[in-house]
């Protein structure tokens, strides 16, 4: 605000007025001030926690607000997810002029340039939410921020911090028994795959890819499945690759089950696909052998250029003849080979990639079943992979080229490779996906389930305040808090969806009493019913567990803090 006039008063510090006359007390000596201690620290943790959460709230949900937020390194990201704001766009920008759009939480709050300590801690609780479960990462900051207010006005009654702590830690064990209770089992079926697509679809629902909502949720689904171990319940994320190209449009996004590489062939007439293809995988560069000492090499005449010459053509001769005797129609190759090397294969018939990446050889290796050879001496048959078919995409007008390597020997490699009109789309895209990604995971591990919408927040709410009556004990105010606190995601639903939220909530809440049902939260899309069963609005038993477990401990952790010391401040 801008100061318009002010009054020195000695004895407090400075009473300013805005331009529009209103007052603004100036305390004396905050300036010099480098230490808060008591329920003044307190106060300032939870003054930071609110502000951080409020942040968020207005983005909860598919009806979220956009913000726009200005990071030091001048990104541009437009986002509305959870991990860092969970349901509307936000919008980032950045000196290097770099632009994101994304709708993801964990990232909004990473980018984000918070220098509070206590800020600090609510980012890293984001980003714990993200590491762990994929999703839910704006709703665990926002029930944090609540905890937090509603612990302020507990402290103002007088009571402990250590006391609020303890009551925080029973309700949470109360809820977290409530929601066993209320979650339901999902089938995992392989032939019946709609429950896991229902589930991934909530989690797009609040995404910028949420028009093609059911094809990127049955993308992820099917990847999922492709590669989890269902006798162990896991899920190895390293054999899901996530590849973006821009242009085309979103519903062009496809599951390839096998590796898709941003290479091409090395030569332009070679051919552009290979049917039944025996892959020849060498970390070994295609040039003559070298000392591994400093050596120096000195041609005084054209005889020894002629043999120089022959030496090199030999040893690229060698080793071509190695991988032909050894059965490989296709050769990919780690490092680069010069043209020589190049003419050589292509007047062998035998195609090849150059200056692939470690993490893509990996990939294929795993694919297609082969080994990788690091000397051409110990390439075998054996050490050979397997594709049924390779082929070479070309993508509208810019020359761009990707290979696809398909009907691979193992086939629980898959990438998914994802379209868009512009590079933000694309990342944005990708993000989405690892949401769902994680959610679906999650339900191959634990297949419960309970309903979103703030389903579950509000009945744990009222059972949790059910049992504070039950408490004799001072803590029984911390419990009531809880509930209160709990609630806070359904109001924020509703308020960000254009309801008025206390009564919104206030009709859910008797709803669920009088029908003793779970299942009836916030119809943030208006579609009629409060029942998230009917609108498949649902969530993982698993990451609900996790968001009030996760903001129960850092907010006890908070309120346990009671001394802070600044940068700067001497010992005295």
């Amino acid at each position: 605000f801008k100061l318009d006039r002010s009054i020195i008063m000695p004895s407090v510090g400075t009473l300013a007025f805005d331009e529009f006359g209103r007052p603004v007390i100036i305390l004396k000596g905050q300036d010099s001030k480098k230490r808060l201690f008591g329920i003044e620290a307190h106060k300032s943790h939870i003054l930071a926690g609110k502000a951080v959460a409020d942040t968020l709230k207005t983005s909860l949900g598919p009806r979220g607000m956009d913000k726009c937020m200005v990071s030091p390194d001048g990104d541009i990201t437009i986002t509305n997810d959870g991990a860092t704001i969970l349901s509307m766009d936000k919008c980032m920008v950045s000196p290097d002029g770099d632009i994101t759009i994304t709708n993801d939480g964990a990232t909004i709050l990473s980018m984000m340039h918070v220098e509070n300590e206590i800020g600090k801690l609510l980012v890293q609780l984001s980003k714990s939410q993200d590491d762990e479960i994929g999703d839910g990462t704006t709703g665990v900051v926002v029930l944090a921020g609540a905890l937090l207010e509603h612990a302020e006005a507990l402290l103002d009654k007088g009571i402990h911090p250590i006391r609020i702590a303890d009551g925080y830690e029973l309700a949470a064990k109360i809820a977290l028994e409530h929601l066993d209770k209320i979650a339901e089992a999902y089938p995992l079926d392989l032939a019946k795959l709609d429950p896991l697509v229902n589930t991934a679809m909530t989690t797009l629902g609040s995404k910028i890819v949420n028009r093609c909502q059911r094809q990127m949720a049955e993308i992820a689904v099917n990847a999922i499945m492709n590669v989890a171990d269902m006798e162990r319940r896991d899920v190895n994320f390293e054999l899901i690759k996530v590849q973006g190209k821009v242009g085309g449009r979103l519903e062009d996004t496809l599951l390839v089950k096998g590796v898709v590489v941003d290479k091409t062939f090395s030569h332009p007439q070679m051919p552009k696909e290979v049917r039944n293809a025996k892959i020849a995988i060498l970390t070994c560069p295609f040039e003559p052998p070298k000392p591994k000492t400093k050596h120096k090499l000195d041609i005084t005449n054209v005889e020894d250029y002629k043999k120089l010459r022959e030496y090199e053509k030999e040893k690229f001769t060698e080793m071509i003849k190695s991988i032909k005797d050894s059965g490989a129609n296709l050769v990919i190759c780690q490092w680069g080979f010069d043209d020589e090397a190049n003419h050589l294969l292509l007047s062998h018939d035998l195609p090849a990639v150059r200056w692939v990446g470690g993490p893509e050889i990996e990939l294929i290796a795993i694919a297609t079943g082969g080994r990788i050879v690091p000397r051409f001496q110990e390439l075998t048959a054996e050490k050979l992979g397997h594709a049924g078919h390779i082929r070479e995409l070309d993508f509208g007008t810019t020359s761009d080229h990707m290979l696809c390597i398909e009907e691979c020997k193992k086939s629980n490699t898959c990438t998914i490779f994802v379209r868009g009109g512009n590079k933000m789309i694309v990342e944005e895209a990708k993000r989405a996906l690892h949401d769902a990604l994680c959610v679906v995971r999650n339900l191959v591990r634990d297949n419960r389930i309970v309903y979103g919408g703030g389903a579950s927040e509000i009945s744990c709410a009222i059972e949790v305040a059910k049992e504070a009556n039950k408490i004799a004990t001072i803590e029984q105010y911390a419990i009531r808090a809880f509930a209160d606190a709990l609630e806070s995601v359904p109001l924020a639903l509703a308020e960000n969806s254009g309801y008025s939220p206390i009564k919104t909530v206030s009709d859910i809440k008797a709803q669920q009493i009088g029908q003793n049902s779970s299942r009836l939260g916030v119809d943030c899309l208006n579609k009629g019913t409060c029942d998230m069963k009917e609108q498949s609005v649902i969530e993982t038993l698993i990451g609900k567990r996790q968001q009030i477990s996760l903001a129960t401990q850092l907010v006890r952790m908070i309120l346990k803090i009671d001394d802070i010391r600044l940068p700067g401040e001497s010992e005295e």
